[in-house]
């Protein structure tokens, strides 16, 4: 008989993971100000594989409205280009040579909607982690229960704390992204 497959410390694990994963991701979103964050859900595809924008250029912040990617590889300054822009963080690059400048546009109230809105798929991208550590404890129980002989009863008790955990997580989630686009928002 092989050891239990349910780990709650595990599945506490990941989906904490998921909330820092967000959290990360809307420190990029500034309010205006340049950061170099704001690029950090970047992914180009270069040599035939997916790669975060930082392992194909170097990103600066030479002035606080301003971002620059210098490209390492000149081959690599389109496929990087277009990347930034089907990014979907209204940002428009100034190709020069193998630097790109991204000029932070004013927040006006469309920018602060389009962030709120990149905020709000942030925040859905969490809660979908967040539901597939909860399938994988479920489907471990199911496991342990068929193969470890873990009772019904057990197995109906430990459903109900993985429920309660993810429903505590995506509170968690809809905390954080509240909080965001309220500053985002400016409200």
């Amino acid at each position: 008989m092989a050891g239990p497959v349910y780990d709650k410390a595990d599945l506490e694990r990941r989906m904490a993971g998921a909330v820092e994963a967000l959290r990360h991701d809307l420190q990029g979103l500034r309010t205006g100000r340049a950061s170099t964050a704001l690029l950090d859900p970047v992914n180009v595809t270069v040599y035939g594989a997916q790669m975060p924008l930082n392992q194909v250029a170097t990103v600066s912040v030479p002035e606080p409205r301003l971002i620059s990617v210098t490209v390492w590889d000149k081959t690599n300054v389109g496929p990087v280009d277009k990347a930034i822009r089907s990014a979907g963080l209204g940002l428009n690059p100034i190709v020069d040579g193998t630097t790109l400048r991204l000029p932070i546009p004013d927040l006006t109230e469309e920018r602060r909607k389009e962030l709120a809105k990149l905020c709000g798929g942030y925040a859905e991208k969490a809660k979908i982690a967040v539901r597939n550590v909860r399938r994988d404890g479920m489907d471990n129980l199911k496991t342990d229960e068929k193969k470890n002989g873990l009772s019904e009863d057990e197995r109906k008790r430990h459903e109900t704390e993985v429920q309660k955990l993810t429903d505590a997580t995506i509170a968690d989630i809809d905390t954080v992204t509240a909080a965001k686009e309220k500053e985002i928002l400016g409200k």
